[in-house]
């Protein structure tokens, strides 16, 4: 299939990127197309874990060319501080493509963003402060400045210099601490000449591929409950996330995509604050966590975790038009001598099996539970769907019985080959 696209189909860090590393096998592009460093994918190679922000999971293949596509925010020092810490550890960068319609971040996008928050109090949505919020803000009020723009030094440093002192009137009333302006031109200067033999007009690069015959993965970052549009406002991104955003992020046509694949957990994590319906604040949810490993890529933040929620991942079905799942994690279930799955919601009385269109109705919903026996032993040498045992095939059936679209990968463990390909 020409192009894939992959989508987380919960709240994120379902472990896209050991998906995306399975899948850039057969793919000779892969494309980041919406977010900024705010995501982390950790993926683990011959017992390294690599930790990536920006820079497309794709990389680790010699025969892929990383791509990060228009629709993403580039925070430089990011992006640079990533590309030298895989050149250390033997892994090159020199095919990395950035598109010249991609928005850059500065430090007074991170200033704006903490202010922001500040400002909430208690109401917080629990932003990374990375700047990417304010980066698309500016995007939209069309006063951002993009990657192509440095192929221009003398203008790019002018264009910077001109923005600095613009934003610093508006830190200022805020009470903020004003940006240092000379010293932002001047790193960006040196970052943007950096930046120059990476910028490609990657539409026209993704559209040549596709004509060659070449094969092409789309990687979404966050994912579709935190879309700006579809997920739990206001608690989301500033993107989006779901398979309609890899087409305005890459350049592509829908009807060049025909395959996608949604990404989720055995169970349920979310960061930061928003209604969370199967969340468990007991011993199986720190449970779940500590196994789990379930702190953040980027913030290190402990994510809040509860059992797997099929009404959720119904509607990313609906959203995301997805083709099949990528059931990742079944391993961190191999403890628990039962396991539940929500298959419907409750309120007021009513039986709920499509989800919520508002996130005060969500917050009030009560779960309902299907309870399926846990199998006691460990899953972290299975690669063939008969070697699962009885409640593990369980729960993947229930899956697909639930969600009306085929489990293809299951994940039962950490390591890069720790997978077996279901159906």
């Amino acid at each position: 299939m020409p192009v894939t696209v992959v989508v987380g189909a919960q709240w994120g860090d379902e472990g896209k990127a050991k998906v995306i590393d399975l899948l850039s096998k057969e793919h000779g592009y892969v494309v980041r197309y919406q977010g900024g460093h705010n995501a982390g994918h950790t993926v683990v190679v011959g017992g390294e874990r690599y930790a990536l922000q920006l820079t497309p999971s794709g990389v680790f293949y010699d025969h892929v060319i990383p791509v990060i596509g228009n629709g993403v925010v580039v925070d430089l020092p990011t992006l640079f501080a990533e590309i030298d810490a895989l050149t250390a550890r033997g892994i090159s960068c020199e095919r990395l493509r950035v598109s010249s319609l991609a928005h850059l971040i500065f430090p007074w996008h991170q200033a704006h963003d903490a202010i922001a928050e500040a400002m909430r109090g208690d109401d917080k949505i629990g932003t990374t402060l990375k700047g990417i919020g304010p980066a698309y803000a500016d995007k939209a009020r069309r006063v951002g400045i993009r990657a192509g723009d440095v192929l221009d030094p003398e203008r790019f440093a002018e264009h910077v210099r001109a923005r600095a002192l613009a934003e610093n009137k508006l830190i200022a009333e805020s009470g903020g601490e004003p940006v240092d302006v000379d010293g932002v031109v001047a790193t960006f200067r040196d970052l943007g000449a950096r930046l120059v033999p990476y910028v490609t007009d990657t539409v026209s690069l993704l559209h040549d591929a596709l004509a060659t015959g070449a094969h092409v993965l789309l990687e979404g970052a966050q994912a579709t409950f935190l879309d700006l549009d579809h997920g739990t406002y206001p608690y989301v991104t500033s993107s989006n996330p779901t398979a309609g955003g890899a087409c305005a992020g890459t350049g592509l046509g829908p009807r060049d995509i025909d395959r996608i694949v949604g990404i989720t957990k055995a169970y349920t994590t979310r960061v930061g604050s928003g209604p969370f319906p199967t969340e468990l604040t007991d011993d199986d949810g720190d449970r779940l966590v500590d196994v789990g490993r379930e702190f953040g890529t980027v913030t290190g933040r402990r994510r809040r975790a509860g059992w797997l929620d099929c009404v959720m991942l119904r509607q990313a079905v609906r959203l995301n038009s997805l083709t099949e799942l990528a059931l990742t994690k079944l391993d961190v279930l191999d403890g628990f001598d039962t396991v539940k799955v929500c298959t419907d919601y409750r309120v007021d009385g009513r039986t709920l099996t499509s989800y919520p269109d508002r996130a005060d109705v969500l917050a009030n919903v009560e779960p309902v539970y299907e309870t399926l026996e846990g199998w006691g032993t460990g899953l972290g040498g299975v690669r063939e769907p008969a070697n699962l045992p009885a409640g593990a095939r369980a729960l993947i059936e229930l899956v697909e019985r639930q969600v009306g679209v085929p489990v293809r990968v299951v994940g039962v463990g950490a390591e890069r080959d720790d997978y077996l390909i279901w159906s």
